[in-house]
């Protein structure tokens, strides 16, 4: 106990340590706004005048749009599965393989590296092919059958069958994250990014602790199976919630309006440079 004691206390100094370091950056280094807009949104929300921006009108508006509120519901069920799954890892890795404490916490590793690579992969294809609603439904359908695949492993007694469908649903829990954001953003135009998100990481928040509580009793009256089970119920109804989703792509639709126009004023600009051009009288031959 000795011994776990110093290990966490220093695990926990270290990320003391990083934090403070980000956080002396922020206030240094980062500026409090690029000089230009990095999107549609951030550019008409500049617009507005500060006395006029409500936070709470903003909120309403985005509750009433009933795609988002879905997409709100849908992510919640998602990461706050995810977030069950990492915190009681431990505990099902241990009841099906007793003594494999250090294996628990690979495992728990691969989880996350495979996340990470997922997050990288689906960002550069959504950011590719635009097809947010397809990708999006698409990922959320792979991480209910990565779920079920882990369930149906976990109790097989190969821990390195484990380890291939534990880091294939990390791939895609994770992976789902940043389609998530990109989706709302999409949805909520031209509502700020970080009102949406908020949202959404408050609906994974109060999921992810009613999941881990929930699966926890289960597992504690029947079995990790059951536990799983109840996960994978859910994972199935926010599959069917991103599917009745409307791709109302706002943010890509006023781009698209704003390049339309863009292209536009260049043509009236250069017509009319021609037109100027052409209205000069021309020098005869002879003087020339």
């Amino acid at each position: 106990m000795d011994e776990l004691a110093n290990h966490i206390q220093t695990m926990f100094y270290i990320t003391a340590g990083v934090a403070t370091f980000l956080f002396i950056l922020v206030v240094f280094v980062f500026q409090e706004r690029p000089k230009l807009p990095p999107t549609q949104a951030q550019a008409t929300a500049r617009r507005i005048p500060p006395e006029e921006y409500s936070y709470t009108a903003s909120i309403l508006r985005l509750l009433r749009n009933k795609p988002f509120v879905l997409l709100i519901i849908s992510y919640g069920l998602n990461v706050g599965c995810y977030y069950a799954i990492g915190t009681l890892l431990n505990r099902m890795i241990i009841e099906q393989y007793p003594g494999e404490e250090v294996n628990a916490g690979r495992i728990g590793l691969t989880i996350v590296i495979a996340g990470m690579v997922g997050s990288l992969i689906c960002g550069v294809w959504l950011d590719r092919t635009k097809t947010y609603k397809q990708t999006t439904l698409a990922v959320y359908i792979m991480t209910l059958v990565g779920m079920i695949v882990y369930a149906a492993t976990l109790k097989q007694g190969k821990l390195w069958v484990v380890f291939i469908t534990a880091g294939s649903l990390g791939f895609f829990m994770t992976g789902y994250l940043p389609l998530g954001f990109e989706f709302a953003a999409e949805l909520t135009y031209p509502e700020s990014e970080g009102t949406s998100s908020g949202l959404l990481n408050c609906s994974a928040q109060v999921f992810g602790i009613l999941f881990t509580i929930c699966q926890g009793k289960i597992i504690d009256k029947f079995n990790t199976l059951a536990g799983n089970i109840f996960l994978c119920v859910f994972l199935l109804v926010g599959s069917i919630m991103t599917g009745l989703i409307k791709s109302d792509l706002r943010r890509q639709n006023a781009n698209r309006l704003a390049k339309e126009e863009a292209e536009k004023r260049m043509l009236e600009q250069d017509y009319g440079a021609t037109a100027q051009i052409s209205s000069q009288p021309k020098t005869p031959p002879s003087q020339t």
